[in-house]
């Protein structure tokens, strides 16, 4: 049975979110700014998702090309913290809404996504593994007032993350546990350490595969860091003692440069889109470098209230074996 009841619950998200969010542009000087629905196709702002999503699109009567709904604002964001010229050292802070009709739907994935999407400015000097962990751990300390405040509001919520949080290559992850799946693996490390930053998602590891698909154009995941590690970006994930599973909670990176960014496209099959607009404004340097991610707010709600179903906290769609099985253990998916 949920801790907190239905009023208790909408108390905690909203105080989730305003301390959370505050902590975020403190710790790395980001701005509240707001985020568009949806965007016109061709420009290349839109993302794919690895390919494995296609987004809601439309007609409108002003205009020939069709407008898509978001379904995230990696580049956007990017395209943005250029358009106003951030300083390096500060960017933005948003909340993302978007509709991904392609999404299987379990316990932590809806058709309606929310995330907090941010970008910082950054030097070239700063495109290493050491000012990733050092963005990663401002982060997590957000991730710790915003727990401490939780327990203090609602008592019976007892805290879950351990003071610091572990760092893993996903290529060293891959040699602890070779005969088990990535999701095995990540909810080995995360029972072991409670929090961890996963790095190098999307490289190919030694089994030829990568811990798991990341796009070639946002974040840079084929840049070597150390002997036989890639990756400049990674997974905020912890453990779940009640669902008794890992639980990821935001995808993060340093974004491509020019190099990398031809790199991964060749990788990828998809050289062909160094000709959109957004891929050749990274290519001619036209676009600044950053640091960015989306932190799940429905997830991290889920985490801090000890919920274990993303319905507890978001209004969405559901099937109806869902709706039955959560009513079994007595939750109430909203809608």
């Amino acid at each position: 049975m949920p801790k907190l009841d239905f009023f208790q619950t909408q108390k905690g998200i909203l105080l989730i979110k305003e301390i959370f969010e505050k902590e975020m542009k403190e710790r790395l000087s980001l701005q509240k700014i707001q985020a568009p629905i949806f965007l016109k196709t061709g420009t290349g702002l839109q993302d794919d998702l690895a390919g494995t999503q296609i987004p809601v699109s439309f007609k409108v009567k002003f205009m020939a090309p069709e407008i898509e709904v978001v379904q995230a604002l990696t580049k956007w964001k990017r395209h943005v913290i250029g358009k106003y010229d951030f300083k390096i050292g500060t960017g933005i802070i948003t909340d993302m809404k978007a509709i991904r009709k392609d999404e299987e739907i379990d316990e932590t994935h809806s058709l309606f996504v929310d995330q907090w999407d941010w970008e910082l400015a950054i030097s070239k000097e700063q495109r290493t593994l050491e000012f990733l962990k050092s963005v990663v751990r401002k982060i997590y300390g957000a991730m710790l007032e915003a727990e401490k405040i939780v327990e203090k509001e609602f008592p019976k919520l007892e805290p879950r993350l351990p003071e610091d949080i572990e760092f893993v290559h996903a290529e060293d992850l891959e040699d602890m546990y070779p005969d088990l799946s990535p999701k095995e693996r990540e909810d080995k490390i995360a029972r072991k350490h409670g929090a961890v930053f996963l790095i190098g998602i999307g490289s190919p590891l030694k089994s030829g595969m990568p811990h798991d698909l990341r796009a070639a154009d946002y974040d840079d995941w084929s840049t070597q860091t150390i002997e036989r590690r890639r990756g400049l970006n990674g997974d905020i994930i912890v453990w779940d003692s009640i669902s008794l599973k890992s639980l990821e909670l935001t995808s993060m990176g340093i974004r491509v440069d020019a190099e990398s960014l031809i790199a991964q496209l060749k990788l990828t099959g998809l050289l062909e889109r160094k000709e959109l607009p957004y891929h050749r404004g990274i290519i001619e340097s036209k676009l600044p470098l950053t640091i960015g991610g989306g932190f799940g707010q429905s997830r991290l709600y889920m985490f801090l209230l000890h919920k274990t179903h993303i319905g507890e906290v978001q209004p969405s769609i559901w099937s109806e074996k869902m709706e039955k099985k959560a009513m079994k253990r007595g939750i109430k998916l909203l809608q």
